[in-house]
């Protein structure tokens, strides 16, 4: 099977981060809690902002936002089910 570049991402990925975030559902890699990424335990008093798990506390999403750009890790995140307009 033939590959092509990440670039054939771009009109797929651009569809999905064009919507509300905080309704999508996301599972722990910690402890396997699913819920909407709107339960998350936010803590802003940092130089980014890190989300925890409302079950087991543990992180699972990193935002770091400078002039020009973000770092987004999800590494805590198993899956994250994002709903799309139909």
């Amino acid at each position: 099977m033939s590959h092509v570049d990440g670039n054939s991402l771009a009109g797929d990925l651009r569809e999905i981060f064009a919507v509300d975030l905080t309704v999508a559902t996301g599972q722990c890699a910690g402890c396997g809690y699913k819920g909407s990424v709107a339960t998350l335990r936010v803590y802003q008093n940092a130089p980014g902002i890190v989300a925890r798990c409302p079950h087991c506390e543990e992180v699972v999403l990193r935002l770091v936002r400078g002039r020009d750009r973000a770092w987004l890790d999800l590494r805590g995140t198993v899956s994250l089910e994002i709903p799309l307009e139909s």
